[in-house]
């Protein structure tokens, strides 16, 4: 727990970094662009997230379980891994990158109701390879427990990204957002690339060169589950802010993506030293009673943190709409409470999930991602039509709960069986 803390303390310091940056962005954003741009930019961001985390979704949990795993055994016991997730990094980049090409214009469309972005969808498409590999060598790092290094790259990536939207959104204001955007991930992977060459994990013997259909499908299943991850919460905001802007226009949209924006911004305290340390803490134990103990003390430990952290926001929500966007932002403020009580739901839910991550249980948890992805589109679809656009945070908040409840039900049901945990 110690060491839990001492990465927290560590990763607050990059959390303090990211929220910096971030709060900056969205100053810029909002005093260049307005709601309206703000809610273009979500709209764009999740798009990004479902194409990058198609393509990353190799390279993510499962390389940081089997890392973990068999790091103390040397890079030999690790390369038969990260051979067999990099082969499928490519096999998917050479049926996505086309697609998405293809289909730049109608994605355009369904994202902004025009095709004028094409180009940026192409972009982003473009620059997938880098954005995969990002994501596969930070997650050598994360399983190696290289926490310190897995930091300091991660700071540098941030301050590198965050200069170039601010120059492109002081160039070309949303387009040059948007383009940032595009770009920022490929960005941190060239970062990555140029801190790694001379790190002894770093060679082509590790990567490259047969591996077993064992090793292929355990990844697989992981992939399975990253994938799910990344077409079930984007696709939804997406949906969502879609059925906003239909029925309540693309500024109170822009309202809601303030809000969600800061809820966003605030959690990462939390979740950038969950998946540092947790994940891989998890991915290392073998018995279930150790994995169920080690979750309830780190629940222990974390929500209070984040029950604070959530009221305090609350409360000084109106200095932070003024601080962090403009007067344009006002409305906003009355969109906090149901948000917050949800993030502080979603939080505890997701210590819990992340045992059916660490240990590769695909069924269970590709069926609660679906069924929270359905229950949030659906229940926002019907709350925004009574509420307004703060029916979209009630039906966040109740969303949670039902996903709590699944998640503790799924564990306790896993968890019963003999060979639950693989």
């Amino acid at each position: 727990m110690k060491r839990l803390l001492s990465v927290t303390a560590l990763s607050g310091l990059l959390t303090l970094l990211r929220m910096l940056t971030g709060f900056i962005i969205s100053k810029v954003i909002a005093i260049y662009t307005g709601p309206t741009g703000l809610a273009m930019l979500g709209q764009f961001q999740n798009a990004i997230g479902i194409v990058n985390g198609l393509a990353n979704a190799p390279g993510s949990a499962g390389v940081v379980r089997y890392t973990a795993e068999n790091i103390n055994n040397g890079y030999d016991k690790c390369s038969p891994w990260w051979k067999a997730s990099l082969q499928w990094v490519l096999g998917i980049l050479l049926i996505i990158v086309p697609i998405v090409c293809v289909f730049s214009s109608s994605i355009s469309i369904w994202l902004f109701d025009n095709n004028e972005y094409y180009w940026l969808i192409i972009i982003t498409a473009i620059l997938l390879p880098l954005t995969a590999i990002n994501t596969l060598i930070t997650s050598i790092i994360n399983g190696q427990q290289e926490y310190k290094r897995y930091i300091v790259l991660g700071a540098i990536s941030t301050v590198v990204s965050t200069i170039i939207m601010i120059v492109l959104i002081y160039l070309s204001n949303i387009k040059g957002a948007l383009t940032a955007a595009a770009i920022n991930s490929s960005v941190s992977g060239l970062i990555m690339i140029i801190a790694s060459l001379k790190q002894p994990w770093f060679k082509f013997k590790y990567w490259w060169g047969k591996t077993e259909l064992e090793h292929k499908k355990k990844i697989g299943e992981y992939m399975l589950m990253a994938v799910t991850t990344a077409l079930t919460m984007p696709l939804s905001l997406i949906i969502i802010r879609n059925i906003l802007v239909e029925s309540v226009g693309w500024d109170l949209a822009g309202q809601w993506q303030a809000v969600w924006k800061i809820s966003d911004v605030y959690l990462s305290v939390i979740t950038i030293s969950l998946s540092t340390y947790y994940l891989p803490k998890l991915a290392s134990i073998k018995s279930d009673s150790l994995i169920l103990k080690e979750v309830n003390k780190t629940v222990i430990v974390i929500m209070p943190i984040i029950t604070v952290m959530a009221l305090i926001v609350y409360f000084t929500r109106d200095l932070s709409i003024s601080i962090l966007f403009t007067s344009d932002f006002h409305q906003a403020r009355d969109l906090f409470k149901y948000q917050l009580a949800g993030d502080v739901v979603k939080m505890l839910s997701w210590m819990y999930a992340y045992i059916l991550i660490s240990k590769g249980v695909t069924f269970y948890f590709v069926i609660t991602e679906v069924i929270s992805s359905l229950v949030f589109v659906c229940l926002s679809y019907l709350l925004i039509g009574i509420y307004g656009v703060e029916g979209v945070t009630i039906a966040y908040f109740i969303n949670y709960l039902v996903y709590l409840i699944m998640i503790l039900f799924v564990l306790y049901l896993t968890l019963k069986e003999k060979d639950g945990f693989k």
